[in-house]
């Protein structure tokens, strides 16, 4: 900044200004742009920080101290002896963006005019010598036709393609066809006459505002995508604005993916032939990446599976590390489809291999995979393979990405049948590691799947029942176990909870479960829901569990559903159909829960409470029969995760339909 502009810097009244941070006074922001301006061209992105501070645009306000500050940002951004510029034509985005989308009374009255008034400059920055500041500035070409003036003017690529994708999105913006007839006049011939990379990134561009764009240019697409010879042209030239460095194909795949969003078959396509063309030609990082977007289609849409299944099995021969893993994943989240491909999977139990930034091996994923076929080749030390990263510590080492390993108990729940074999190691776990243990909790809900199964665990569990941490854990599982806990009935009753009602509620329920006094526990836990009131009317559940024992309570259950909603309601109407043996207006209330799925909501949980209770119940009229088929037929996960549990919960309340679907 020239001498006179910094000068100039103490001609500002700071002191009678607004922040938009108390911590960050207005005096601060003079300081950081005095600090920056005496840097000069040494200046760097850390340099930056204290301004980006001042101006505080996390808050959501644009503060009278950004407006006097405005014309310094803009001088020393298209200053070209200025280190950093590009970070600063990212704090002058970050600052229009931000003035666009606050609400009232959040911008200071003088901005806009402040912003007007440097508009030239702003705009000049577009066409400054700098590629970086060019391409930074993009975000401020605030028309179709300002970007259509560049694209014309621009020769480097690494700033030509972001100023393609620039022009997508504005072309979405425009209100006017014009505008949007004259970018597509202009992918248009790039999509005919330029380079592959080009051609991808105008089908993005197209898409911006025309969503069968890369339907159509599938063909293409997957041409560029999976051209060895054109992969280096990705890292060199695919630049966006608010990134230092440029995107690998295999980003670009993942991108080009979410395309096709509304196309689902397209999509599959898209993969496949990724794959199919990746195997052919021996590219590992197209499979890999290729495989990532299969696994995300397949989370969302069940009528992927069929094509992954044997792209997946065919896929464990491959010499790389990171397809192996990825396809022992696919196939173990598949189930009891992944059946014909057990001998591969079980050849794989021993391998260590890994795939870079996710969690476990090769040869852990092939075990989940034979876990969930029921294979008892991954019996022998599954539960210490397990446990094995918790080892000396709370946690295993979490990752953000997916695929991952899945979670203790969603591997041991569903092998009861298996119980004699793991409990031996379970329950020397629970002796060795239970108190602080970081598995206790897992174990204890295991074994509470397990029910009767699990009753050699009887000792382990009952020396829980005086730690408050995990005591109402374990009288879950001793209630499962049944009639074979009964001799814990007297340490039930006097186990270590939270001094808290709705603790002492369970713990006599729990008690007269075990064999105890069920005339107490009923007083008790009846006397709670006539006297608790809204939100939560008492363990109104618990009440449901003594049956027609609890008749003198159904006025009062039948007042909590018919005040309720939610989970509460829910809850009411089980419990009063199960004091009452009549399947009305349990019935009817448990439909209503069943509608918003049908219409596309993702109210799963007490979708399936409500689909147990019918199959209990026993009646299911016509209309829910037609909604429930409604569902069958959607192609889409009925979970609310969007990892491997997304398919272990479809899969759950698929069995649940079908019990309902099968009441006579």
């Amino acid at each position: 900044m020239a001498d006179t502009a910094l000068e100039s810097l103490d001609d500002v009244p700071w002191e009678q200004l607004e922040s938009a941070l108390e911590q960050h006074p207005p005096q601060e922001m003079r300081r950081a742009l005095r600090r920056l301006a005496l840097k000069g061209g040494s200046a760097t992105e850390e340099d930056c920080y204290p301004l980006f501070d001042c101006f505080a645009v996390g808050t959501g306000r644009v503060a009278s101290v950004a407006t006097a500050a405005l014309p310094f940002v803009v001088a020393l951004a298209g200053d070209p002896d200025m280190g950093a510029r590009a970070t600063l034509v990212q704090l002058l985005v970050s600052l229009s963006e931000v003035a666009a989308e606050a609400g009232a009374g959040r911008v200071d009255a003088g901005w806009h005019e402040a912003w007007q008034a440097q508009r030239p400059r702003i705009r000049a920055l577009l066409a400054d010598p700098a590629p970086e500041v060019r391409r930074e500035a993009l975000p401020l070409g605030e028309s179709v036709g300002v970007l259509l003036e560049r694209w014309h003017a621009e020769t480097d690529p690494t700033v030509r393609l972001p100023v393609l994708l620039a022009m997508g999105r504005a072309a979405a913006r425009s209100a006017q066809a014009g505008p949007v007839d004259r970018v597509r006049a202009v992918l248009a011939e790039v999509l005919r006459t330029d380079i592959p990379v080009m051609r991808v990134a105008a089908v993005h561009a197209w898409a911006a505002f025309d969503s069968q764009a890369s339907v159509r240019e599938l063909n293409l697409l997957v041409g560029a995508l999976s051209d060895p010879a054109v992969r280096p042209r990705f890292e060199e030239i695919w630049y966006v604005p608010g990134m230092d460095s440029a995107f690998t194909r295999e980003d670009v795949i993942s991108w080009t993916a979410q395309l096709f969003e509304g196309a689902p078959r397209t999509a599959l396509s898209f993969v496949v032939r990724l794959i199919g063309a990746a195997r052919g030609n021996g590219d590992t990082l197209l499979c890999r990446a290729a495989l990532d977007e299969g696994w995300k289609l397949l989370v969302v849409r069940p009528s992927a599976a069929s094509s992954l299944l044997p792209l997946a099995g065919a896929l464990l021969a491959e010499p790389d590390d990171g397809v192996r893993y990825r396809a022992a994943h696919l196939l173990a989240v598949l189930g009891s489809r992944a059946v014909p491909y057990a001998d591969e999977l079980a050849a794989l139990l021993d391998d260590p291999g890994e795939a870079e930034f996710l969690e476990g091996t090769i040869g852990d994923h092939a075990r989940w995979a034979l876990t969930r076929i029921g294979d008892e080749r991954a019996l022998p030390g599954l539960v210490e393979r397990l446990y094995a990263p918790y080892r000396g510590g709370y946690s295993r080492g979490y990752v953000e990405g997916e695929p991952r390993l899945p979670e203790v108990e969603n591997v041991l729940i569903p092998l009861q049948e298996h119980a004699e074999v793991l409990l031996p190691a379970v329950r020397r776990l629970l002796r060795e590691d239970g108190v602080g243990g970081s598995l206790t909790c897992c174990f204890l809900e295991v074994l509470t799947a397990w029910g009767p199964s699990a009753a050699p665990a009887l000792p382990e569990v009952v020396a829980l029942l005086d730690d408050a941490r995990y005591s109402l854990h374990a009288v879950d599982a001793l209630v499962a176990m049944g009639a074979a806990a009964q001799s814990a009935e007297p340490a039930v009753r006097v186990c270590t909870v939270l001094d808290s009602p709705g603790n002492h509620h369970k713990v006599a329920w729990a008690a007269w479960r075990l064999g105890g006094d069920r005339d107490a526990a009923l007083q008790l836990i009846g006397e709670a829901v006539l006297t608790e009131q809204e939100p939560f009317y008492g363990p109104v559940a618990l009440l449901g569990d003594f049956g027609p024992a609890a008749t003198r309570y159904a006025d009062r259950v039948l007042h909590v559903m018919e005040h309720s909603d939610s989970w509460v309601r829910l809850h009411a109407a089980v419990a009063l159909w199960s004091i009452t043996g009549e399947p009305e207006p349990t019935g009817s209330v448990m439909e209503e829960y069943l509608l918003p799925v049908a219409g596309g909501g993702e109210t799963y949980g007490s979708f399936l409470v409500a689909l147990r209770a019918l199959a209990r119940i026993g009646t299911v009229s016509p209309a829910a029969r037609a909604t429930l088929r409604t569902v069958q037929g959607s192609d889409r996960r009925l979970a609310t995760y969007r990892d491997y549990r997304a398919l272990l919960q479809h899969e759950e309340i698929c069995s649940a339909i079908d019990d309902v679907l099968a009441l006579p």
